[in-house]
């Protein structure tokens, strides 16, 4: 009761109760999808098919004569700069080229934050940094080479991807499906990937069943095991000389299958 005596209480009808309940629930659920959402696509470790330590090792094929061999190594979690980041290091090596790239991603999107390159292609070295802005869509690349360093920034407004963030971050789906498509951004193009056929495949001294994935514009190409790991069993494109292949050899991984 309030001062006046008169009761101040609001009686709703049954409508509009039932109304009201309607619209608390799908405010609930709508808080409970945003907040699941952003917590869950930052994947614990056990919940992604791969591990700190998981290793992928690869012949370098050109024209099917093997020119070198590469790797493909999940670090797991790591600080870079204060921030929180996944680290994947990609090394290549062979007759007069050698390429090691430290990747790091961003622990819940998996779009790169930084990558660093060291690089020795028929005695010409260099080294790139690239440093990648999410939020305005824009990557300064610092580059060094025969003591003299030289900035170039690109900025479009698009979040930038990288290959091999992809490839990891599409692993984490799960579930592949022919037909597929996935855009995208990348510093030098925009490509389009697309999972076109799924067929066996023989790598390491044994078959897969594997989904092939091809981009357009015709420069990437990824074979992908079907199984719980998403294993990629092949990479074509990545390697910045001639038409390369790189073809699983060997699969170490810390995890359980």
């Amino acid at each position: 009761m309030s001062k006046t005596g008169k009761d101040k209480t609001v009686y709703l009808k049954p409508d509009q109760t039932k109304k009201r309940l309607v619209l608390g629930l799908r405010a609930a659920w709508f808080f409970i999808f945003v907040f699941s959402a952003n917590m869950g696509y930052a994947q614990t470790p056990a919940g992604m098919p791969f591990s700190k330590g998981e290793t992928v090792s690869y012949e370098i094929k050109k024209l099917k004569v093997t020119v070198g061999q590469a790797t493909l190594v999940f670090e797991g979690e790591v600080d870079v700069s204060g921030q929180r980041a996944m680290l994947v290091t990609f090394t290549a090596q062979g007759f007069k080229f050698y390429d090691k790239e430290l990747i790091y991603l961003d622990p819940a999107t998996f779009f790169p934050l930084k990558i660093e390159r060291d690089l020795d292609i028929l005695g010409k070295k260099e080294t790139i940094t690239e440093f990648y802005d999410t939020q305005r869509g824009k990557v300064r690349i610092v580059k060094t080479a025969n003591g003299k360093t030289a900035e170039q920034v690109i900025e479009s407004g698009k979040r930038f991807d990288n290959i091999y963030g992809f490839i990891y971050r599409y692993r984490r789906l799960k579930q592949f499906k022919e037909g597929e498509e996935f855009y995208l951004h990348l510093p030098t193009r925009d490509v389009v990937f697309e999972i076109t056929t799924k067929k066996k495949f023989k790598a390491a001294g044994r078959e897969f069943d594997a989904y092939f994935m091809s981009s357009i514009p015709k420069k990437y190409k990824v074979w992908f095991d079907s199984g719980n790991r998403k294993i990629p069993l092949m990479i074509s494109g990545v390697l910045g000389f001639g038409n390369t292949s790189m073809i699983m050899t060997d699969y170490q991984s810390n995890k359980a299958p």
